[in-house]
């Protein structure tokens, strides 16, 4: 988990940079955009991130009780001073790669064509695009990577991981100090590692490439249990509570996507793609490009019955605070209210067959 930092815009030029989507966020100016917990030898890390949790008990049907974490973030030990007064704070955990490909691999009007940001249909359900500023296309594109869609495209995602979070230059990305600010002058004068490269860059086009491929084409696992009677039921359940309104099943992918293995694929990633606003309970305060400080983007569902065998653990959502399965659905709220109540409602056997669904997936 890392966490990420910003400002709220306080000039006129700070403003411009928002509202005309040349930047999705005003960096924190003495940490940068994500605080750097870890630091090389030789160097100081930024800060030490505190975690501590409240417990919320809720009763279910059945006599079965679950608690909710809220989680509270404190950022002790810091090595250039105190945080701007207004900063904004948001935790994060790294998503699944797997599948980022076929997603890149939609159509944009297949995306926009489920955007309903007025509720037009008054279904409670307003999804909306975030159009975040493409430095490759220099123009404003669809954003569908990260928890609030804040990147345009996994080339774009991969620079910005490889400078933000080990400050590796690149040809997106080409500063050789990563995310240290000019107040961090120890970071920026340092040696870096593009001595005798001829590209100057620690990350060549070449590197960014193969790494490009690898995340575009690393596979969904394959469905378990599909024939169960009691997937089948939880998959009729999940339907018919609504969870699809934003968990769209299946996409398919364009014929002339430039990974040809990955192209005219009908794929059933479970999302839209898009922004909704989830409630004050997973609020995170801090806006990214069209999104506010409520609203995150759908995360797909393939894969998700294998989150323990292949992480180790069953912890979900932005920040990792729902320990299971159960514990993420009972979190959401705003446009997921409904489906959320219902799910709650459920006689412990239908919720049994719902999340054997989802683990199926």
């Amino acid at each position: 988990m890392l966490l990420r930092l910003s400002i709220p815009p306080s000039n006129e030029a700070q403003r411009h940079l928002i509202t005309s989507g040349r930047k999705s966020v005003i960096a924190e100016p003495t940490y940068g955009g994500q605080l750097q917990d870890l630091a090389v030898p030789g160097f100081a890390a930024e800060g030490r991130i505190t975690v501590t949790y409240e417990e919320e008990a809720i009763d279910l049907p059945g006599g079965y009780k679950v608690s909710l974490r809220k989680p509270t973030y404190q950022i002790d030990d810091l090595a250039h001073g105190p945080l701007h007064r207004d900063a904004m704070l948001s935790p994060r955990v790294a998503p699944p790669m797997i599948g980022l490909g076929l997603l890149e691999a939609i159509a944009e009007k297949d995306i926009l064509a489920k955007a309903d940001p007025e509720d037009s249909d008054g279904d409670g359900i307003s999804g909306k695009a975030n159009r975040v500023w493409s430095s490759v296309e220099d123009q404003l594109v669809l954003g569908r990577f990260g928890w609030k869609a804040g990147q345009p495209s996994l080339a774009e995602q991969n620079a910005g991981a490889m400078s933000g979070d080990i400050g590796i230059s690149n040809p997106i990305r080409p500063e050789p100090w990563g995310d240290c600010t000019t107040k961090q002058t120890k970071c920026r004068s340092a040696p870096h590692g593009t001595e005798g490269n001829p590209e100057k860059l620690e990350a060549t086009a070449q590197i960014m490439d193969l790494i490009l491929f690898y995340t575009r084409t690393l596979a969904v696992p394959e469905r378990r249990n599909v024939d169960s009677p009691q997937v089948l039921r939880g998959k009729e359940l999940f339907y018919a509570s609504g969870c699809i309104s934003c968990h769209t099943p299946k996409f398919a992918t364009r014929r002339d996507y430039e990974t040809e293995a990955l192209a005219g694929q009908l794929i059933w990633p479970y999302t839209d793609l898009l922004l909704h606003d989830m409630g004050e309970g997973l609020a995170d305060h801090r806006p990214e490009g069209r999104a506010t400080g409520r609203e995150w983007r759908t995360p797909p569902l393939w894969g998700i019955g294998l989150t323990k065998t292949v992480n180790g653990h069953t912890q979900f959502l932005h920040d990792g605070r729902a320990r299971n399965l159960t514990e993420a659905i009972l979190w959401h709220g705003g446009e997921a209210k409904k489906s959320r109540d219902t799910f709650a409602k459920m006689p412990a056997e239908d919720r049994n067959y719902l999340l054997a669904f989802l683990n199926s997936l």
